[in-house]
Order: C-alpha cells, then structure tokens, then sequence
C-alpha cells in the first residue's frame, strides 16, 4: 500500500484521516465564534458609555500585579477607545469565526480582544485562570484556530 507524502507521521490506518481533524476544527471555530460574539454582545454597552470600563478598569489597577499595571497605566488614558473597539471586535471576530470568514485573522483579532482584558483584569496570572473556561481553554481554543484553522469553504484538492 503507496502512503501519501501527508501520511508520513501517522502510525498505522485512521478511519476518518484529516476529514476527523478537519470536522473537529469547524467545530471549535463555530463554537467559539458563537462565544466570541456574545462576549462582544455583552459589551455592546461599551458603544455608548464608556464610564463602565473606565470604572472596571481603575478598579484593577488598585489590585494590580506589577505587569497588569504596567498595561493599565497604557490602556486607562485610552479607554474611550478601548471600550468601542472590543465590543466591536469581539463580535465581528465571532461572526467570522462562525461563518468561516478569514478564520485565522478571526481567531487572531479575538484572542488580542481576550488577552488584553485578561493582562488588564490580571486574570491569567491567577491559579483560577487554569480552570476558567474564558481564561486557558478559550486562549487555547483560539491558538489551535490560528494554527490549523481555515474557512469552511471548500478547496479544491490538490493530487
């Protein structure tokens, strides 16, 4: 039996080859498309006022760890920015993500909006962090997108 130059890794037969691989991707990438927009729909107050994150983020600064201060003295003068730019992209990057649009860029965009909440809120550097569903697992979710992730169109396959 001739194996293919991609099924050079592989130890003995897989029933399902990348096609296994390839459905679990889109799954990842819908669901967390849905969870992004939502999270960014959560935020859509962000648009209006802007006085809610300004208050969230000086409130951590009071308990900030040193690099969590170090990003909020940046991010605080900018917050009526900030607080139109994630609600924005989060919701965009979970369209994308759940339609298949641009996956990779998707998944990019929304785990700079989750990263910069979490280095603000300084979640990541607490042990809570390993089993917060947003925290660890979505970061990896995300990763594993903009590695392996593509659009759910149909390619045309190469021989």
């Amino acid at each position: 039996m001739a194996r293919r130059l991609g099924d050079a890794g592989r130890m003995g037969p897989s029933p399902t080859g990348g096609r296994g691989q390839a459905a679990a991707l889109v799954l990842l990438r819908l669901f967390v498309g849905v969870f992004m927009f939502f999270f960014g729909l959560d935020k859509a107050s962000w648009l209006l006022d802007a006085t809610p994150l300004a208050t969230q983020l000086s409130l951590w600064l009071l308990e900030a760890q040193p690099m969590s201060r170090w990003y909020l003295d940046r991010i605080i003068p900018g917050a009526p920015v900030f607080a139109r730019v994630v609600p924005i992209a989060a919701m965009l990057g979970g369209i994308a993500l759940a339609f298949g649009f641009w996956a990779r860029i998707a998944a990019a965009m929304s785990l700079v909006v989750v990263l910069s909440l979490q280095l603000a809120a300084g979640s990541m550097f607490r042990y809570a962090y390993l089993t917060d569903a947003s925290g660890l697992p979505l970061v990896g979710g995300l990763l594993a997108l903009i590695v392996g992730g593509t659009s759910d169109k149909r390619r045309p396959k190469k021989e």
